[in-house]
């Protein structure tokens, strides 16, 4: 598996590699980042910044199976809630935490 994730990384990254999970990671979800970034063969999308939201449509348009999470402080756009799978605020789970949760539900 693999994950891709758009924003800050908060810990996200050190704790994808301890499970075994090759991250990329990126700024701005565009559909020429995402594509670049790998999306069709992504297993995880992982929003720091529900700013770029948007990236959720094209990502799942691109790859209808990616499991998209949100690790953020900030509410999730009404627009994206049915196309999100698990949205979790940093003060409730740490990183590796969070990170060793996503890995035993694609196990």
């Amino acid at each position: 598996m693999n994950a891709i994730i758009i924003g800050p990384d908060n810990g996200l990254e050190a704790a994808f590699e301890q499970q075994g999970i090759e991250t990329r990671r990126i700024d701005l979800g565009t559909a020429d980042a995402l594509r670049e970034a790998g999306i069709d063969e992504a297993g995880l999308l992982v929003l720091t910044d529900v700013g770029e939201a948007t990236a959720v449509p094209i990502a799942k348009d691109e790859n209808p199976d990616v499991r998209v999470v949100i690790y953020s402080e900030e509410t999730m756009p009404e627009f994206v809630r049915g196309q999100v799978d698990l949205s979790v605020a940093p003060d409730v789970l740490s990183p590796t935490i969070f990170v060793e949760e996503l890995a035993n539900g694609q196990r």
